[in-house]
């Protein structure tokens, strides 16, 4: 719960020696019961430093929240700027299905500007909120307890004649006195709250304490059941979820919450995990939202991007490596049966694809898995050729990509082909300038015969490659190209990576060079060679039906 010990007030045995704490587990009398999500990450999220939205950018947020199916969406603080105000109007406006909400401090001005900018919504709602922690009274207000309570009754009453569904947050309640807050909670709802929030703002809160606060105020607040009981806590210990769970255990059933944990100093209760832990221990927890779990991902990314807050790989959920593995052992594992390491699907939160990331503690059984999902069917002699290169490499590396194995599997493939009948870079020539369209001329050797062709591209090395596909004859499909520096001098290393495809094969090519259109053209070289070679194999493998079928 988090109380202030610095004074008598805030003794834990009025808690704790409650029998009416008994009930703790009395909400599984009622199976799944739903949990409403409040998601706060326009309001609340926005705080961080660095991470002011536009109006466009908000909108588009909320555009995205009513598709993951919040309950409600905390739009703004539209006292605090013109450019809120509009924000959280323009959303009011154009979001339908979520409850859309205004904050509002306990004065009449921030009241009514709440519901101009929400008064067009479908549904709207104004939160109103003031302090109820003795540090919150009197330090920031200069009040004693009995003059506060009536400021925010006086503000309850004004904000509901203008709107009928009215929250009240007691602000920095872990912090407060329970029977003060127990008085406060009772005395706004008897003045038409609809949801009556108790705040951890602080972040103070440790789980069983903040649990046991929930359930007092359930045991004690004699109208308790005419409101929707919601909770906001803060991360600053790290225990923002874990305090959120604990509270709708004990009887809260409206979670305020952001996308990423996003919110002042270290932020709040994360919409995703809360989600995700209700879901995944519906054993336990006998609740349900109505979240679209589906659209987490989506979600994410598109907060990450819009407040350009990027997302720590290991964060749960929602973090790039959540759903990674890398031990061997794992990776066996999760090859067999994906439950032995995964408490969740990915695809659960919109995940599509699984990450199995390659370094030199993968084993033979992660490796075989990536190169037949590459597509490639290897003879076992080939397969042990690749897995001692990889290991090669993945001594080298902190983690070996697809395209590593791409290269390790088809330089394997390729060693004991007669590389006189393929092609070779002779020599190219470009010209380009301000105003012209680039014009590459490229000779490649083919054993001791010549091939010369010169065409027009959209730049330099669109040229290159077209003048390639003529000489050989044929139109190849660009699938992936990409140009690396391997050091940081203007004199570095270019590395060039080329993935074409044709019939319904691919190859992929390699070329180094500190030009980078020499690089480029040695690649696209080596990618059309292989991918001819590839041809070639398959057509005698049909012919004989006894060959292997790789990378189609």
């Amino acid at each position: 719960m988090g109380l202030d010990f610095s004074d008598d007030e805030g003794d834990l045995s009025k808690l704790t020696n409650d029998s009416n704490l008994q009930k703790k587990h009395n909400h599984r009398e009622e199976p799944m019961e739903k949990i409403f999500i409040f998601d706060t990450t326009l309001r609340d999220g926005e705080q961080v430093p660095g991470a002011c939205l536009n109006p466009r950018e908000k909108l588009e947020i909320a555009l995205q929240l009513a598709r993951l199916q919040v309950d409600a969406i905390e739009a703004g603080f539209p006292i605090s700027s013109p450019g809120d105000f509009e924000a959280v109007k323009a959303i009011a406006e154009r979001v339908k299905g979520p409850t859309i909400v205004a904050l509002a401090r306990a004065v009449h001005k921030d009241i009514e500007t709440a519901w101009e900018a929400i008064k067009k919504a479908e549904k709207p709602r104004i939160h109103v909120f003031l302090g109820t922690s003795d540090i919150h009274i009197q330090k920031k207000f200069g009040l004693d307890r009995e003059k506060a309570l009536e400021r925010g009754l006086e503000a309850l009453k004004f904000a509901k004649s203008l709107c009928p569904d009215v929250e009240y947050s007691t602000e920095d309640a872990s912090r407060s006195d329970p029977d003060y807050l127990v008085q406060v909670v009772e005395q706004v709802i008897a003045a038409g709250a609809t949801v009556v929030n108790i705040p951890d703002t602080v972040g103070y809160a440790v789980p069983q304490q903040f649990g046991q606060l929930i359930a007092y105020l359930k045991a004690r607040v004699s109208n308790i059941d005419k409101i929707v009981l919601s909770v906001h806590c803060h991360n600053d210990l790290g225990l923002a979820t874990a305090n959120t769970l604990a509270a709708i255990e004990n009887g809260a059933r409206q979670v305020e919450c952001t996308m990423n944990g996003l919110g002042e100093r270290a932020g709040n209760a994360s919409l995703e995990e809360i989600v995700m832990g209700i879901k995944t221990r519906k054993d336990y927890f006998r609740l349900h939202t109505t979240i679209n779990t589906r659209e987490i991902m989506r979600t994410s990314r598109l907060v990450s991007r819009m407040m350009g807050m990027p997302v720590q790989a290991n964060k749960a959920i929602v973090g790039s490596n959540a759903f990674s593995h890398s031990s061997g052992v794992h990776q066996d594992g999760i090859l067999k049966d994906r439950a032995t390491y995964e408490v969740m699907r990915p695809e659960e939160v919109g995940i599509t694809e699984h990450t199995m990331v390659l370094t030199a503690r993968s084993g033979r059984h992660a490796l075989r898995h990536k190169i037949s999902e590459m597509g490639y069917d290897l003879q076992e002699q080939e397969f042990e050729a690749v897995y001692n290169r990889f290991l090669s490499v993945a001594d080298k590396k902190k983690r070996v990509y697809d395209e590593d194995v791409a290269v390790i599997v088809q330089d394997v493939i390729f060693a004991h082909i007669d590389h006189s009948k393929l092609y070779s870079l002779e020599s190219y020539k470009v010209t380009t300038g301000n105003g012209e369209v680039p014009e590459a001329r490229v000779r490649l050797r083919r054993e001791d015969v010549i091939f010369e062709a010169s065409t027009q591209g959209d730049g330099p090395i669109d040229a290159i490659f077209k003048a390639i596909d003529k000489i050989a004859g044929a139109y190849h499909r660009l699938e992936d190209f990409q140009v690396k520096a391997v050091t940081e001098t203007k004199e570095a290393m270019g590395i060039a990576t080329v993935r074409v495809s044709r019939e319904g094969f691919r190859a992929l090519g390699r070329g180094s060079s500190t030009d980078i259109l020499k690089a480029s053209a040695k690649a696209y070289v080596q990618a059309i060679n292989r991918l001819y070679w590839l041809l070639q194999r398959n057509s005698e493998a049909c012919q004989s039906e006894n060959g292997l079928s790789i990378s189609r």
